[in-house]
């Protein structure tokens, strides 16, 4: 009898360890299912989600009511219409072209004139329709890297011309950049001449860029040469800015810094191949770094708000090599400071993401007596907290133009968000 329940009680003990191994197993197999579910998932988003914004193209949506402004005013971003749009890509092309984006491609320089113009093909084909609200965002993101790239102050100095064309194939959706020519550039070396050539970006995209050759002792360089963006539609391409930047090469020091150009693509007639004379402007003397900002007026409830997203390339205070900066903002009226706020401080950083909103109560019938004084400082533990660079944002004596332009669009724009970037000034 004892013996006959000995058996008994080591067969149950059997059943028991063979059902808790089954139950461990089918638990290891679910995991590795949802594992390899998850993999998969991931593979096939990377080959789908091939027009992803980066970091300055999604900071472009401040600025969307302002962009919507600009489209219903009747002064559009141009750009070619097209008769019958339809997507003839592929998921594996899409990847494709995403890999692709903001790489240029070398081929065989341009010989001959500029002046022809190509009629665009009749197959183009766009992802997304005409009038759907994907042309309505790509106009406003265009608008948008227009303010964050552009300089509207104006430079007495000459630093020469450049020439250069654009046209866009929309049936392999590559655009075409074709530097032709430099003119009066001003001399660099000794000699009286320069060794100047030209480097090539889209911006916001500064990783990925191309060069000119070098052009020996000239001051007025034929460079005839052709680049090829490839993989952007039009409506990618239409958020990006052209920079084209001129430097002297120099063989036993730092490359000098003759003059830039941005020419925001959203305002370029892709229709046909255009043809560009445009004058370089001289590089900042005293770099202290660049602000973006927006601002916005409500005069229904005499709300004035400035917002600091970030800023970027800030001037160094540090031993480090670093800043610690933060924000400090005065309202004014006149020269009687009425009003102080204060952003967090960061840390080690020239590029800080700010983010920060300030609202002020101004009466409408003062808006344009008032100013917005914004210095961006470093901190410092020990000594007295030093100012890396600051604008005044004014309707009538602001630190320049681009800061006094912002200001008279936020007025022309009420409820509107205006973004604009600012270059900082010394004291």
């Amino acid at each position: 009898m004892f013996y006959h329940s000995y058996v008994l009680d080591k067969d149950m003990a059997s059943i028991v360890l063979i059902a808790c191994l089954a139950v461990l197993g089918l638990i290891i197999a679910i995991a590795l299912f949802l594992a390899g579910g998850y993999l998969w998932w991931r593979h096939k988003r990377s080959q789908l989600q091939f027009i992803e914004p980066n970091e300055d193209e999604e900071s472009s949506s401040y600025s969307l009511r302002a962009a919507q402004d600009i489209v219903d005013s009747g002064n559009p971003p141009t750009k070619p219409q097209v008769p019958t749009p339809q997507a003839i890509t592929t998921p594996l092309q899409n990847n494709i072209n995403r890999k692709l984006n903001g790489f240029l491609n070398l081929r065989t320089p341009l010989i001959g004139g500029s002046g022809t113009t190509q009629t665009k093909p009749q197959n183009a084909s766009l992802v997304g329709n005409v009038g759907d609200g994907t042309t309505k965002d790509s106009a406003n993101k265009s608008i948008s890297m227009t303010d964050m790239y552009l300089d509207s102050t104006d430079s007495s100095e000459n630093v020469g011309q450049i020439h250069f064309s654009l046209e866009y194939d929309f049936q392999n959706t590559t655009l075409i950049l074709k530097v032709l020519q430099g003119k009066e550039l001003p001399a660099k070396d000794l000699s009286g001449t320069s060794d100047p050539y030209v480097r090539v970006t889209l911006l916001p995209d500064k990783k990925h860029r191309l060069e000119t050759k070098i052009k020996r002792r000239t001051l007025n360089p034929r460079w005839n040469e052709t680049f090829y963006f490839e993989g952007f539609p039009i409506q990618k391409l239409q958020s990006r800015v052209l920079h084209l930047h001129v430097f002297d090469y120099d063989r036993f020091s730092r490359d000098d810094s003759i003059g830039e150009v941005f020419l925001p693509l959203c305002q370029v007639d892709f229709a046909g191949k255009q043809s560009f004379w445009k004058a370089l402007k001289p590089p900042a003397k005293d770099k202290c770094g660049e602000l973006l900002s927006s601002l916005c007026y409500h005069p229904s409830n005499s709300i004035l708000t400035l917002t600091l997203i970030k800023a970027r390339n800030l001037k160094a205070k540090d031993i480090n090599g670093k800043s610690d900066p933060y924000v400090k903002v005065w309202l004014q009226f006149g020269d009687k400071r009425v009003e102080k706020r204060k952003t967090p401080i960061f840390t080690c950083t020239l590029n800080p993401v700010f983010n920060e909103s300030f609202s002020f109560n101004v009466p409408w019938e003062k808006i344009r007596e008032c100013s917005l004084d914004v210095m961006v400082m470093d901190f410092d533990n020990i000594g007295r907290n030093e100012l890396i660079g600051r604008i005044l944002l004014a309707g009538k004596n602001g630190s320049g133009a681009s800061e006094t332009k912002h200001w008279q669009d936020m007025i022309s724009k009420p409820r509107q968000t205006v973004v604009q970037w600012h270059r900082l000034k010394p004291e």
